[in-house]
Protein backbone atom coordinates (compact mmCIF):
# COMPACT_ATOMS: atom_id res chain seq x y z
CA UNK A 1 0.00 0.00 0.00
CA UNK A 2 1.28 3.56 -0.85
CA UNK A 3 1.68 6.04 1.65
CA UNK A 4 1.79 9.58 0.01
CA UNK A 5 3.28 12.17 1.62
CA UNK A 6 2.32 15.93 1.60
CA UNK A 7 5.80 17.56 1.79
CA UNK A 8 9.10 16.37 0.66
CA UNK A 9 11.03 14.79 3.69
CA UNK A 10 14.67 13.49 3.84
CA UNK A 11 14.60 9.92 5.15
CA UNK A 12 14.34 8.94 8.99
CA UNK A 13 18.16 8.03 10.03
CA UNK A 14 19.02 6.96 13.62
CA UNK A 15 22.04 5.62 14.53
CA UNK A 16 21.99 2.45 12.70
CA UNK A 17 20.83 4.29 9.41
CA UNK A 18 17.51 3.64 7.47
CA UNK A 19 16.02 1.88 10.30
CA UNK A 20 12.58 0.84 10.61
CA UNK A 21 11.01 2.53 13.87
CA UNK A 22 11.96 1.70 17.28
CA UNK A 23 10.12 0.66 20.27
CA UNK A 24 10.31 2.68 23.20
CA UNK A 25 12.76 -0.06 24.65
CA UNK A 26 14.71 -0.61 21.84
CA UNK A 27 15.33 3.17 21.08
CA UNK A 28 16.29 3.51 25.47
CA UNK A 29 19.08 0.57 25.05
CA UNK A 30 20.38 1.70 22.01
CA UNK A 31 20.83 5.07 23.73
CA UNK A 32 22.30 3.23 26.81
CA UNK A 33 25.07 1.24 24.77
CA UNK A 34 25.70 4.20 22.51
CA UNK A 35 26.55 6.37 25.50
CA UNK A 36 28.84 3.39 27.33
CA UNK A 37 30.51 2.57 23.76
CA UNK A 38 31.16 6.86 22.96
CA UNK A 39 31.96 7.68 26.89
CA UNK A 40 34.14 3.74 27.67
CA UNK A 41 34.55 2.01 25.58
CA UNK A 42 36.46 4.14 22.39
CA UNK A 43 38.66 5.91 24.98
CA UNK A 44 39.63 3.16 26.83
CA UNK A 45 40.02 1.10 23.07
CA UNK A 46 42.57 3.94 22.13
CA UNK A 47 44.57 4.12 25.38
CA UNK A 48 45.02 0.09 25.43
CA UNK A 49 46.02 0.32 21.83
CA UNK A 50 49.37 2.92 23.15
CA UNK A 51 50.49 -0.08 25.87
CA UNK A 52 52.28 -2.69 24.80
CA UNK A 53 50.69 -6.21 25.33
CA UNK A 54 52.24 -7.11 28.81
CA UNK A 55 50.76 -3.67 30.16
CA UNK A 56 47.36 -4.23 28.81
CA UNK A 57 46.90 -7.38 31.04
CA UNK A 58 48.73 -6.23 33.51
CA UNK A 59 47.41 -5.63 37.54
CA UNK A 60 45.99 -2.69 37.71
CA UNK A 61 45.68 -2.21 34.03
CA UNK A 62 42.01 -0.28 32.72
CA UNK A 63 41.04 -2.51 30.82
CA UNK A 64 39.72 -4.55 33.65
CA UNK A 65 37.63 -1.50 34.09
CA UNK A 66 35.66 -2.75 31.05
CA UNK A 67 33.48 -5.63 33.03
CA UNK A 68 32.07 -3.60 35.87
CA UNK A 69 31.20 -0.29 33.37
CA UNK A 70 29.75 -3.14 31.40
CA UNK A 71 27.76 -4.48 34.21
CA UNK A 72 26.13 -0.87 35.20
CA UNK A 73 24.28 -1.29 31.79
CA UNK A 74 22.15 -4.46 33.11
CA UNK A 75 22.01 -6.21 30.29
CA UNK A 76 21.88 -9.89 31.24
CA UNK A 77 21.32 -12.17 28.61
CA UNK A 78 18.36 -13.36 30.41
CA UNK A 79 16.31 -10.00 29.44
CA UNK A 80 16.18 -11.24 25.65
CA UNK A 81 14.99 -14.58 26.37
CA UNK A 82 12.33 -13.04 27.92
CA UNK A 83 11.11 -11.18 24.67
CA UNK A 84 9.16 -11.80 21.51
CA UNK A 85 12.32 -13.41 19.68
CA UNK A 86 11.88 -10.75 16.53
CA UNK A 87 12.74 -8.39 19.15
CA UNK A 88 15.44 -10.13 20.89
CA UNK A 89 17.14 -10.23 17.74
CA UNK A 90 17.04 -7.02 16.76
CA UNK A 91 18.31 -5.69 20.47
CA UNK A 92 20.90 -8.20 20.09
CA UNK A 93 21.93 -6.71 16.49
CA UNK A 94 21.74 -3.04 18.68
CA UNK A 95 24.00 -3.96 20.87
CA UNK A 96 26.48 -5.79 19.11
CA UNK A 97 26.75 -2.61 16.45
CA UNK A 98 27.35 -0.25 19.18
CA UNK A 99 30.00 -2.32 20.80
CA UNK A 100 31.67 -2.42 17.24
CA UNK A 101 31.06 1.36 17.11
CA UNK A 102 33.03 1.91 20.03
CA UNK A 103 36.19 -0.56 19.82
CA UNK A 104 36.53 -3.90 18.41
CA UNK A 105 38.79 -5.68 20.68
CA UNK A 106 36.67 -5.00 23.15
CA UNK A 107 33.28 -5.11 22.06
CA UNK A 108 34.52 -9.42 21.21
CA UNK A 109 36.67 -9.76 24.54
CA UNK A 110 32.83 -9.10 26.10
CA UNK A 111 31.52 -11.80 23.77
CA UNK A 112 34.14 -13.90 25.08
CA UNK A 113 33.72 -13.43 28.09
CA UNK A 114 30.46 -14.44 28.31
CA UNK A 115 30.46 -17.36 26.39
CA UNK A 116 31.29 -20.11 28.71
CA UNK A 117 28.08 -18.84 30.67
CA UNK A 118 26.24 -18.79 27.96
CA UNK A 119 26.83 -22.37 27.42
CA UNK A 120 26.26 -23.35 30.47
CA UNK A 121 22.79 -22.03 30.47
CA UNK A 122 21.73 -23.97 27.21
CA UNK A 123 22.90 -27.22 28.63
CA UNK A 124 20.93 -26.29 31.49
CA UNK A 125 23.60 -27.23 34.17
CA UNK A 126 23.16 -25.19 37.61
CA UNK A 127 26.29 -26.39 38.72
CA UNK A 128 27.87 -24.67 35.54
CA UNK A 129 26.20 -21.75 35.73
CA UNK A 130 27.34 -20.84 39.13
CA UNK A 131 30.66 -22.12 38.01
CA UNK A 132 30.58 -19.57 35.29
CA UNK A 133 28.85 -16.85 37.15
CA UNK A 134 31.13 -13.24 37.55
CA UNK A 135 34.00 -15.10 35.70
CA UNK A 136 36.08 -13.91 32.53
CA UNK A 137 35.98 -16.51 30.44
CA UNK A 138 37.13 -17.91 27.23
CA UNK A 139 36.58 -19.96 23.98
CA UNK A 140 39.06 -22.61 23.47
CA UNK A 141 38.94 -24.02 20.58
CA UNK A 142 42.32 -24.04 17.97
CA UNK A 143 45.81 -24.87 18.61
CA UNK A 144 49.06 -24.25 16.99
CA UNK A 145 48.53 -26.87 14.54
CA UNK A 146 44.55 -27.26 14.48
CA UNK A 147 43.39 -24.14 13.03
CA UNK A 148 40.84 -24.30 10.58
CA UNK A 149 40.91 -28.32 10.73
CA UNK A 150 38.71 -28.15 13.23
CA UNK A 151 36.19 -26.55 10.94
CA UNK A 152 35.89 -30.16 9.14
CA UNK A 153 32.27 -32.02 9.74
CA UNK A 154 32.45 -34.48 6.60
CA UNK A 155 35.37 -36.01 6.04
CA UNK A 156 34.78 -38.11 2.88
CA UNK A 157 34.37 -34.61 1.32
CA UNK A 158 36.82 -32.75 2.72
CA UNK A 159 39.82 -34.90 4.15
CA UNK A 160 41.91 -36.63 2.13
CA UNK A 161 40.89 -40.30 1.88
CA UNK A 162 42.13 -42.93 4.10
CA UNK A 163 43.73 -40.29 6.61
CA UNK A 164 42.80 -39.61 10.14
CA UNK A 165 41.74 -36.44 10.83
CA UNK A 166 43.93 -34.07 12.76
CA UNK A 167 43.60 -33.99 16.98
CA UNK A 168 45.89 -30.87 16.78
CA UNK A 169 48.26 -29.86 20.01
CA UNK A 170 45.62 -30.14 23.20
CA UNK A 171 43.68 -33.90 23.83
CA UNK A 172 41.73 -34.48 26.06
CA UNK A 173 41.50 -38.81 28.04
CA UNK A 174 38.09 -39.52 29.17
CA UNK A 175 38.64 -41.63 32.12
CA UNK A 176 36.04 -42.48 34.69
CA UNK A 177 34.51 -39.93 36.42
CA UNK A 178 37.52 -37.47 35.09
CA UNK A 179 38.54 -35.82 31.79
CA UNK A 180 42.49 -35.46 32.00
CA UNK A 181 43.96 -32.17 29.67
CA UNK A 182 47.26 -32.38 27.70
CA UNK A 183 48.73 -30.11 25.43
CA UNK A 184 47.87 -26.54 24.65
CA UNK A 185 45.78 -23.74 22.94
CA UNK A 186 46.85 -21.38 20.02
CA UNK A 187 47.83 -17.97 20.69
CA UNK A 188 44.29 -16.51 19.09
CA UNK A 189 42.34 -17.27 22.17
CA UNK A 190 40.43 -14.67 22.91
CA UNK A 191 40.75 -13.52 26.79
CA UNK A 192 42.96 -16.61 26.79
CA UNK A 193 45.69 -15.13 28.93
CA UNK A 194 43.05 -13.48 31.69
CA UNK A 195 40.15 -15.92 31.32
CA UNK A 196 39.20 -17.13 34.50
CA UNK A 197 37.08 -20.19 32.79
CA UNK A 198 36.76 -21.88 29.31
CA UNK A 199 34.58 -23.38 27.04
CA UNK A 200 37.19 -25.94 25.43
CA UNK A 201 36.46 -27.71 22.51
CA UNK A 202 38.74 -30.75 22.88
CA UNK A 203 39.37 -34.05 20.63
CA UNK A 204 38.66 -36.92 23.17
CA UNK A 205 39.74 -40.41 23.67
CA UNK A 206 37.34 -42.47 25.59
CA UNK A 207 39.26 -45.25 26.01
CA UNK A 208 39.32 -46.53 21.94
CA UNK A 209 40.82 -44.02 20.64
CA UNK A 210 40.54 -40.58 19.28
CA UNK A 211 38.99 -41.51 16.00
CA UNK A 212 35.11 -43.30 14.69
CA UNK A 213 35.06 -45.60 11.56
CA UNK A 214 35.34 -42.62 9.05
CA UNK A 215 38.85 -41.38 10.47
CA UNK A 216 36.52 -38.14 12.57
CA UNK A 217 37.94 -37.56 15.79
CA UNK A 218 35.72 -37.86 18.91
CA UNK A 219 35.74 -34.59 21.10
CA UNK A 220 34.02 -33.11 23.84
CA UNK A 221 32.49 -29.90 25.06
CA UNK A 222 33.99 -29.37 28.41
CA UNK A 223 33.94 -26.00 30.76
CA UNK A 224 37.46 -25.69 32.36
CA UNK A 225 38.51 -24.09 36.02
CA UNK A 226 41.28 -22.41 34.73
CA UNK A 227 42.69 -21.94 38.27
CA UNK A 228 43.24 -25.54 38.20
CA UNK A 229 46.41 -27.82 39.01
CA UNK A 230 48.30 -27.87 35.89
CA UNK A 231 46.98 -24.78 34.08
CA UNK A 232 49.70 -21.87 33.05
CA UNK A 233 49.29 -18.95 30.40
CA UNK A 234 51.93 -17.83 27.77
CA UNK A 235 52.53 -14.16 27.14
CA UNK A 236 50.12 -11.92 25.65
CA UNK A 237 50.20 -11.82 21.66
CA UNK A 238 51.72 -8.61 20.59
CA UNK A 239 49.71 -7.51 17.21
CA UNK A 240 48.80 -4.77 14.94
CA UNK A 241 45.05 -4.98 15.24
CA UNK A 242 42.64 -5.65 17.93
CA UNK A 243 45.26 -4.82 20.61
CA UNK A 244 42.72 -3.58 23.53
CA UNK A 245 41.73 -8.19 22.96
CA UNK A 246 44.06 -9.70 25.21
CA UNK A 247 44.86 -13.09 23.65
CA UNK A 248 47.50 -16.31 24.10
CA UNK A 249 48.27 -19.71 24.82
CA UNK A 250 47.01 -21.94 27.98
CA UNK A 251 49.17 -24.71 28.01
CA UNK A 252 47.37 -27.89 30.23
CA UNK A 253 49.81 -30.42 32.17
CA UNK A 254 47.83 -33.34 33.08
CA UNK A 255 45.19 -31.29 34.16
CA UNK A 256 42.27 -33.33 35.37
CA UNK A 257 38.56 -31.72 35.14
CA UNK A 258 35.65 -33.32 36.66
CA UNK A 259 33.52 -35.02 34.01
CA UNK A 260 30.58 -33.98 34.94
CA UNK A 261 31.57 -30.10 33.51
CA UNK A 262 30.92 -31.94 30.04
CA UNK A 263 28.47 -29.91 27.83
CA UNK A 264 28.75 -32.51 25.42
CA UNK A 265 30.48 -35.55 25.09
CA UNK A 266 31.49 -37.99 21.48
CA UNK A 267 27.89 -38.29 20.72
CA UNK A 268 26.76 -34.99 21.08
CA UNK A 269 30.06 -33.47 19.96
CA UNK A 270 29.85 -32.38 17.01
CA UNK A 271 26.16 -31.04 17.73
CA UNK A 272 27.60 -28.61 20.16
CA UNK A 273 30.37 -27.54 18.19
CA UNK A 274 27.87 -26.57 15.84
CA UNK A 275 25.44 -24.59 18.21
CA UNK A 276 28.50 -22.79 20.22
CA UNK A 277 29.95 -21.66 16.60
CA UNK A 278 26.76 -20.96 15.11
CA UNK A 279 25.91 -18.79 18.09
CA UNK A 280 29.26 -17.23 18.94
CA UNK A 281 29.93 -16.47 15.02
CA UNK A 282 27.10 -14.36 14.75
CA UNK A 283 28.49 -11.36 16.90
CA UNK A 284 31.44 -10.74 14.32
CA UNK A 285 28.54 -9.67 11.81
CA UNK A 286 27.27 -6.83 14.54
CA UNK A 287 30.67 -5.98 16.03
CA UNK A 288 32.20 -5.14 12.12
CA UNK A 289 28.90 -3.46 10.86
CA UNK A 290 29.88 -1.12 13.79
CA UNK A 291 33.14 -0.69 12.83
CA UNK A 292 32.15 -0.15 9.17
CA UNK A 293 29.64 2.86 10.71
CA UNK A 294 32.52 4.16 12.64
CA UNK A 295 34.49 4.84 9.71
CA UNK A 296 31.90 5.98 7.97
CA UNK A 297 30.88 8.80 10.26
CA UNK A 298 34.30 9.86 10.63
CA UNK A 299 35.28 10.22 7.25
CA UNK A 300 32.03 12.07 6.80
CA UNK A 301 32.94 14.51 9.44
CA UNK A 302 36.52 14.62 7.82
CA UNK A 303 34.70 15.40 4.54
CA UNK A 304 32.84 18.45 5.93
CA UNK A 305 36.24 19.87 7.55
CA UNK A 306 38.90 19.42 4.82
CA UNK A 307 39.03 21.68 2.02
CA UNK A 308 40.34 20.67 -1.81
CA UNK A 309 40.86 23.28 -4.77
CA UNK A 310 38.81 25.97 -3.02
CA UNK A 311 35.74 23.82 -1.81
CA UNK A 312 34.95 21.20 1.33
CA UNK A 313 35.78 18.32 0.55
CA UNK A 314 31.64 16.80 0.76
CA UNK A 315 31.18 19.39 -2.04
CA UNK A 316 32.94 17.64 -5.00
CA UNK A 317 30.93 14.93 -6.47
CA UNK A 318 33.93 12.48 -6.24
CA UNK A 319 33.65 12.70 -2.34
CA UNK A 320 29.91 11.93 -2.64
CA UNK A 321 30.64 8.99 -4.89
CA UNK A 322 32.92 7.45 -2.35
CA UNK A 323 31.02 8.45 0.58
CA UNK A 324 27.39 7.10 -1.39
CA UNK A 325 29.15 4.02 -1.67
CA UNK A 326 30.47 3.61 1.90
CA UNK A 327 26.91 4.34 3.22
CA UNK A 328 25.73 1.60 0.84
CA UNK A 329 27.98 -1.12 2.17
CA UNK A 330 27.35 -0.08 5.51
CA UNK A 331 23.90 -1.11 4.97
CA UNK A 332 24.40 -4.12 3.19
CA UNK A 333 26.99 -5.15 6.49
CA UNK A 334 24.01 -4.38 8.64
CA UNK A 335 21.22 -6.18 6.55
CA UNK A 336 23.81 -9.35 6.44
CA UNK A 337 24.01 -9.38 9.73
CA UNK A 338 21.00 -9.19 11.07
CA UNK A 339 19.85 -12.17 8.86
CA UNK A 340 22.26 -13.72 9.65
CA UNK A 341 21.77 -13.75 13.25
CA UNK A 342 17.71 -14.43 12.42
CA UNK A 343 18.68 -17.51 10.98
CA UNK A 344 20.92 -18.86 13.96
CA UNK A 345 19.00 -17.52 16.80
CA UNK A 346 15.45 -18.61 15.12
CA UNK A 347 16.24 -21.55 12.70
CA UNK A 348 15.10 -25.06 13.74
CA UNK A 349 18.56 -26.24 11.69
CA UNK A 350 21.30 -23.70 12.46
CA UNK A 351 24.69 -24.37 10.61
CA UNK A 352 28.32 -22.82 11.71
CA UNK A 353 28.86 -22.23 7.53
CA UNK A 354 25.70 -19.98 7.23
CA UNK A 355 26.75 -18.17 9.65
CA UNK A 356 30.39 -18.00 8.57
CA UNK A 357 29.37 -16.88 4.82
CA UNK A 358 27.79 -13.76 6.65
CA UNK A 359 30.84 -13.15 8.94
CA UNK A 360 32.79 -12.97 5.82
CA UNK A 361 30.55 -10.46 3.69
CA UNK A 362 30.45 -8.30 7.00
CA UNK A 363 33.92 -7.99 6.99
CA UNK A 364 34.49 -7.92 3.69
CA UNK A 365 32.59 -5.04 3.33
CA UNK A 366 34.08 -3.64 6.65
CA UNK A 367 37.18 -3.80 4.87
CA UNK A 368 36.45 -1.80 1.90
CA UNK A 369 34.84 1.16 3.99
CA UNK A 370 37.12 1.60 6.33
CA UNK A 371 39.88 1.54 3.25
CA UNK A 372 38.04 3.97 1.45
CA UNK A 373 37.65 6.33 4.66
CA UNK A 374 41.16 6.19 4.99
CA UNK A 375 42.15 7.52 1.65
CA UNK A 376 39.50 10.16 2.28
CA UNK A 377 41.64 11.49 5.09
CA UNK A 378 44.67 11.78 2.98
CA UNK A 379 48.09 11.82 4.53
CA UNK A 380 46.46 12.51 7.69
CA UNK A 381 45.26 8.84 7.82
CA UNK A 382 48.29 8.06 8.15
CA UNK A 383 49.38 9.34 11.67
CA UNK A 384 48.52 8.07 14.78
CA UNK A 385 46.28 11.67 15.77
CA UNK A 386 43.52 10.44 13.71
CA UNK A 387 41.67 7.45 15.20
CA UNK A 388 40.83 6.23 11.33
CA UNK A 389 44.38 3.86 11.04
CA UNK A 390 43.11 2.09 14.21
CA UNK A 391 40.26 1.03 12.46
CA UNK A 392 42.29 -0.18 9.72
CA UNK A 393 44.52 -2.17 11.86
CA UNK A 394 41.57 -3.15 14.00
CA UNK A 395 39.75 -4.39 11.25
CA UNK A 396 42.56 -6.24 9.16
CA UNK A 397 42.68 -9.27 11.62
CA UNK A 398 38.89 -9.96 11.35
CA UNK A 399 39.43 -11.18 7.94
CA UNK A 400 41.18 -13.69 9.49
CA UNK A 401 39.71 -14.07 13.08
CA UNK A 402 36.87 -16.66 13.64
CA UNK A 403 37.89 -18.10 10.80
CA UNK A 404 39.58 -17.03 7.68
CA UNK A 405 37.18 -15.90 4.94
CA UNK A 406 38.48 -17.24 2.12
CA UNK A 407 38.38 -21.10 3.79
CA UNK A 408 35.05 -19.78 5.23
CA UNK A 409 33.80 -19.41 1.90
CA UNK A 410 35.20 -22.62 0.44
CA UNK A 411 33.44 -24.39 3.42
CA UNK A 412 29.91 -22.00 2.44
CA UNK A 413 30.99 -24.01 -1.24
CA UNK A 414 30.64 -26.90 0.41
CA UNK A 415 27.39 -26.60 2.22
CA UNK A 416 25.98 -26.04 -1.08
CA UNK A 417 27.34 -29.18 -2.20
CA UNK A 418 25.55 -31.40 0.59
CA UNK A 419 22.16 -29.63 0.25
CA UNK A 420 22.30 -30.13 -3.74
CA UNK A 421 23.02 -34.40 -2.39
CA UNK A 422 20.02 -34.01 -0.16
CA UNK A 423 17.95 -32.35 -2.94
CA UNK A 424 18.22 -28.83 -2.57
CA UNK A 425 17.94 -26.64 -5.28
CA UNK A 426 16.99 -29.60 -7.53
CA UNK A 427 13.73 -28.02 -8.80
Amino acid sequence: MISLKSTLTLPAAGLTGFETPLTEEEAAIQASVHRFAKEVLRPLGRELDRMTAEEVVAPGSPYYSLFAEFAKLGLDPALLAQLPPDMAVRIESLIGEELGWGDAGLAISLGCAGFPLQMAVAAGNAELVELCQGRIGCWMATQPDRGSDNQIFDMARDWPAGKPGNIGNLTAKVVGDEVILNGQSSAWVSNGVIAQVALGLICADYGDGFYDENGRPHGIALIIPLDLKGVSKGKPLDKIGQRSLPQGEIYFDSVRVPRRFAIAERDNYYGAVSSSWSFAGTHMGQVFTGVARAAFEMALQYCHERRQGGHPLIDHQMTRLRLGDMLRRVETARAVARRSLSFARLSPQTHPYATASAKVTVTEEAMAVVQEAFRLFGGNGTTREYPIEKLLRDTQSSLIEDGENRVLTMRLGLLAQQLYAEGWANN
